[in-house]
């Protein structure tokens, strides 16, 4: 951990103030929207927006990249990201905000692949996955801090909006005079999403759904928090209570799945998160009762990201394993651009109540789709060949993805050459 830290600190540094402005334009855009009128269904519009330009990232940037360099397209849309965040409280409406929000997600997300090409290309395979775990806490603790920055000014003004877009701006200084400029850049057809489909159900229906619940917490919090009547320190606390108990549980319930059957882990993270979802709907109005429900969904859902990626790879020859994570993410992706489109709609019709039915019925279906598989399909895979777990994020690029599974592919194949 500290070779990686010696050799990656700055790149690391960077993105860590990265995370910190992407988790505070989040949460901050749902507040002001609030104050500039915005109805629940405009900003669900305008949240969908961030995963729409996320996604058609993840497949136009390695161009990009492959084309003029990583340092051009990691200046051109850094000084993008500053620019958008500067407008916004300029440009108050809402398709202003919905076009800012595809541009801000096209740019994060090759920002991203930008910066996690570097991070593997500094890395090796003894410690490709400890630079991973790294990478995902900076991402997880970036947000978290976010939270509580928000706190210090007034979302009807200026400030708020000036200090992510500085952040991201100095995020790119340590980065840019640190590492190397040009590393080797390379990335895998996704495999066919029938092919997917074949090979495990249950990942690429779980995929789908957790799309719709991650959107729900990255870009819905805020404007659940400002329907139900929660301060602004309220929803603070509760956006980083969903993160934190996802740093917190991401290893422990890994170390869980490299030794029992994945599916009734997945059902039982499912029905948990589920059920952390309905209690706020059952009993609303309790800010106790909210900061627990926030916690049972995010530390539920982000694990299961990882632990489904990590079960489709039981059943995917080696030679398939990254290539199947460009497909897995795309479903993901399709999830989340639906997500906010749906929960806007039942919060307009069902009030703030609908944002924790919306998750409950996710991962409630999600956990009844696992039951279902069990009955039809007898596990193959013995627990000591199951493919070992790797921590990802829910906000993995395909780079990240990508390296997940060279940690997945390395760690299987270690120990089938050092059996017990």
């Amino acid at each position: 951990m500290i070779q990686v830290l010696g050799s990656s600190w700055a790149l690391l540094l960077g993105m860590f103030m990265l995370m910190i402005g992407n988790g505070l334009q989040g949460t901050l855009l749902g507040l002001r929207g609030d104050v500039e009128g915005f109805s629940t269904f405009a900003m669900s519009v305008v949240m969908s927006g961030y995963f729409v330009g996320f996604l058609f990232a993840s497949r136009i940037a390695p161009g990009m990249i492959r084309r003029v360099g990583h340092v051009r397209v990691f200046a051109a849309l850094g000084s993008t990201i500053s620019a958008v965040l500067i407008l916004y409280p300029t440009l108050t409406e809402p398709w202003a905000w919905t076009l800012g929000r595809v541009i801000i997600g096209f740019c994060f997300c090759g920002v991203y692949i930008t910066a996690e090409s570097w991070l593997n290309d500094a890395a090796d395979n003894q410690n490709r996955g400890k630079a991973l775990s790294l990478y995902m806490i900076v991402q997880m603790a970036g947000i978290i801090l976010a939270q509580y920055i928000l706190v210090l000014g007034d979302v009807s003004g200026f400030v708020l909006f000036i200090v992510p877009s500085v952040l991201v701006s100095l995020a790119f200084a340590p980065i840019l005079l640190s590492v190397r400029p040009s590393p080797a850049f390379a990335t895998t057809k996704p495999l066919p999403i029938r092919r997917l489909i074949a090979a495990s159900p249950l990942a690429c229906v779980g995929m789908f759904l957790l799309g719709g619940v991650f959107a729900a917490q990255f870009g819905m919090s805020a404007v659940y928090g400002t329907r139900a009547g929660l301060s602004v320190g309220q929803i603070s606390l509760m956006v980083s209570a969903t993160y934190s108990a996802a740093l917190v549980l991401q290893y422990p319930i890994g170390w869980v799945s490299d030794r029992m059957d994945r599916r009734v882990l997945i059902l039982g993270l499912s029905i948990t998160g589920g059920l952390g979802a309905l209690m706020s709907f059952i009993f609303p109005g309790q800010f106790w009762l909210i900061l627990v429900s926030a916690a049972a969904v995010g530390g539920t859902s982000n694990p299961l990201y990882a632990l489904l990626i990590a079960y489709a790879n039981d059943y995917l020859d080696r030679s398939d394993m990254a290539a199947a994570s460009g497909g897995l993410l795309f479903i993901n992706g399709m999830g989340a651009i639906a997500g906010p489109l749906i929960l806007g709609w039942m919060m307009d019709n069902t009030g703030a109540s609908g944002f924790w039915v919306f998750i409950a019925v996710l991962m409630l279906g999600l956990g009844g789709y696992a039951a279902w598989r069990m009955t039809r399909r007898r596990t193959t895979t013995a627990v000591a060949d199951l493919v070992r777990y790797a921590p990802i994020s829910a906000a993995a690029t395909p780079v990240a993805a990508s390296v997940a599974q060279e940690v997945y592919m390395e760690a299987d194949a270690k120990d089938a050459t050092n059996p017990a």
